[in-house]
């Protein structure tokens, strides 16, 4: 499995995305927004993900482990790392999780909320977990009403966050991963023959947008595009797309732009 990648941050804050790749293995992190609220945790979502993902790769490393598996022992990992923060905090430093991991013929996929997996065979066949938009969509609407750097959307989106906690891991409402390694038992999985899958793109829906909100690609065009010119030139795609519309009156959406993460991987 041959793997290129690029990460870029949306503005001028850190990255909270996290990417990695091996010959077998390709993962994408997405840290979630804290819109400014306490989370309870001195160290912030950069570091989060960083330490989650490292875990992850050395987890995932041995190919008798099932990636509902490794990412369980990945957030305990991570958890021990940081005792002293709150990690009850609804707002603990948490992530969107995609890992396609290649075992001989078989590709193994996970997704944890909705970081998209998309394989290219016959078809296009895109993997998430869009569970996350069933939850609050009346508060959604709220923060999409308003362009983005507004002083009204900013508060919409606080009230939006602060609700999204409290249904954040539960039962009622989504799952991501956090510090409760139970979290990995709700991820989506699945196994396919690696046998007619010509490339894949691990993505955050920072550059997933593209296609699934904008409408400006298909994945047939935003596949040329990786081919051609790499996860670069499909995240400035998606950059120059967003920088006709920057306060989002066309695209209504949390921020002007959002850290954008691809993995594409071939064979």
């Amino acid at each position: 499995m041959r793997v290129a990648i690029d990460t870029q941050p949306g503005g001028a804050a850190p990255n909270e995305d996290w990417a990695a790749g091996t010959p077998s293995l390709a993962v994408v992190l997405d840290g979630l927004s804290t819109a400014g609220l306490d989370t309870g945790c001195r160290h912030g979502v950069p570091w989060y993900v960083a330490h989650l993902g490292s875990h992850l790769v050395a987890t995932l490393a041995d190919p008798s482990r099932s990636l509902t598996d490794g990412l369980g022992s990945a957030l305990e990992q991570v958890a021990a790392l940081h005792p002293d923060c709150d990690l009850s905090n609804p707002g603990t430093p948490s992530a969107t999780v995609a890992i396609l991991r290649q075992r001989g013929e078989i590709l193994d996929h996970l997704v944890l909320a909705d970081s998209p997996i998309v394989l290219e065979g016959q078809e296009f066949t895109v993997l998430t977990d869009l569970r996350v938009d069933e939850v609050l969509p009346e508060l959604r609407a709220e923060v999409e009403l308003f362009e983005t750097h507004t002083v009204e959307h900013q508060a919409a989106l606080r009230r939006f966050v602060t609700a999204q906690r409290q249904t954040r891991n539960t039962p009622a409402g989504y799952w991501v991963a956090a510090a409760d390694p139970e979290a990995a038992e709700h991820a989506l999985v699945g196994s396919v023959p690696v046998e007619g899958v010509r490339a894949a793109a691990v993505l955050s829906d920072g550059v997933s947008r593209l296609v699934t909100e904008y409408g400006m690609a298909t994945w047939a065009t935003a596949f040329a595009t990786l081919r051609t010119g790499g996860p670069r030139e499909l995240i400035e795609t998606v950059r120059k797309v967003e920088a006709t519309d920057p306060t989002g009156r066309r695209w209504p959406r949390y921020k002007s732009g959002d850290d954008a993460t691809a993995v594409f991987c071939q064979w």
